[in-house]
């Protein structure tokens, strides 16, 4: 009982900041920083970013406090735009033991028999515990999504705020994610002859349905339903990015291979543990890739050739490159993107792969990845460069409002460092 009260408190504390947080609005000054802008302005040393009403009005070369702001100085530390986790299940689902319905993971259902029509945003739930363990790490935001179907597609995934605000979804449908690695084919007939044959029926079906009556009152004989052509013709139009996850170099050239079946589809590679046995062709055919660059070892006959270096090489070749894991522990992501600067990626296209390389995969740069005036004001003071493991986020601004810099995991630390060894565990506030 007193686990759950003391649950319940959390949730509800954190619902009231990030509530309370609008109606406490404040000009902020944050000075003395180096300011890790991914823009024109590149990196500033000791400048001042000024935030008022939620955006960002000005990034300054030198330390000044115009009146009415607020100032927090920064002097010696970083500041970079709010990290942004690529293709994690945040939201989605929560800690183990009683965790209930976890919905990162749909079972087969009669609306969608290859699972494109899946659509994750009606699933989020803000407060979850595992929001605000990721917040703390330097995250505002993130992508997220089906982790397992069972089917051909894992739905359709979402941009979501780590605010804690109960309007979480950002930008719902913001992709359609297929599996064709060895995982996927084993799901699907287990074995490729099998599963891209039904790829390309889905993709051919939806691209015949745009020209046909789709009204429950039409026939449709279609593979696909007509929930799961709907959801992929905007893929076929180029609206929505298409997230092929490949792994051996053979089916990284099989998922180019769509670009040129469907000249419209925004393609973007995942994992591509491979991918830099074929990158000129990658950066030939503008794909970027989202990867988790600890992969090292062969885990499976699609990854004899995984390399610590296989983010710097992609680079190298004019690759855009994305970090992140498909995991609610996307918090890991900062120390994988330092050890991929340790194996040759430039420490800019480091901090880039966190943030504004993201944005410009899911159609966020309007908003979100770069510090400039106009944009959303959501960043991070770090006490020093994020990359490395030794270092950490002191503040974090969603909308130019500094969050609660707290979890449930810092919550039970304090709880136990501090309690009363007269009394027993469970008893100790």
């Amino acid at each position: 009982m007193n686990f759950v009260k003391q649950t319940i408190s959390f949730f509800v504390g954190t619902s009231i900041l990030a509530s309370s947080a609008l109606v406490q609005a404040e000009k902020i000054a944050i000075t003395g920083a180096q300011i890790h802008t991914m823009a024109s302005a590149g990196v500033i040393e000791e400048g001042t970013l000024l935030l008022d009403k939620g955006k960002i009005q000005q990034v300054l070369d030198s330390k000044s406090v115009p009146s009415g702001y607020r100032e927090i100085d920064a002097s010696g530390k970083v500041v970079t735009p709010g990290f942004i986790g690529a293709l994690t299940s945040l939201g989605l689902q929560e800690v183990s033991l009683s965790a209930g319905i976890v919905d990162a993971r749909v079972d087969a259902h009669p609306v969608s028999p290859v699972g494109a029509a899946y659509d994750v945003q009606y699933g989020v739930n803000a407060d979850s515990t595992l929001l605000p363990i990721t917040r703390v790490e330097g995250f505002t935001h993130a992508v997220t999504g089906l982790s397992r179907t069972g089917q051909l597609f894992n739905g359709q995934g979402a941009v979501i705020s780590l605010s804690g605000e109960f309007d979480a979804v950002v930008k719902p449908q913001a992709y359609v994610h297929v599996d064709v690695s060895e995982n996927g084919a084993d799901t699907n007939g287990e074995s490729r002859a099998a599963m891209w044959v039904a790829l390309n029926q889905s993709l051919d079906e939806a691209m015949f349905a745009a020209n046909v009556d789709l009204s429950p009152t039409e026939d449709w004989e279609g593979m696909i339903t007509r929930a799961d052509a709907k959801a992929l013709m905007p893929v076929l139009k180029g609206e929505v990015p298409l997230l092929v996850t490949a792994n051996r170099a053979s089916d990284i050239l099989q998922a180019l291979a769509i670009k040129q079946r469907y000249s419209n589809v925004d393609l973007v590679l995942v994992n591509a543990v491979e991918g830099w046995r074929v990158a000129e062709q990658i950066a030939e055919a503008q794909v970027p890739v989202i990867l988790n660059p600890e992969n090292n070892l062969p885990g499976g006959f699609d990854q004899l050739g995984a390399t610590l270096e296989n983010a710097a090489r992609l680079h190298k070749a004019g690759v855009l490159v994305a970090i992140g894991m498909d995991t609610h522990n996307i918090r890991l992501a900062p120390q994988h993107a330092g050890n991929a600067v340790a194996n040759g990626l430039p420490h800019a296209a480091g901090i880039a792969s966190l943030t504004l390389n993201i944005a410009k995969i899911f159609g966020l740069t309007d908003t979100l990845g770069s510090l400039e005036p106009g944009k959303e004001a959501s960043l991070v003071i770090w006490s020093g460069d994020p990359l490395e493991v030794t270092q950490a986020a002191e503040q974090v601004f969603i909308k130019g409002e500094p969050v609660e810099m707290t979890s449930r995991q810092i919550q039970l630390r304090d709880r136990y460092m501090k309690r009363d060894p007269a009394k027993p565990v469970g008893y100790t506030r």
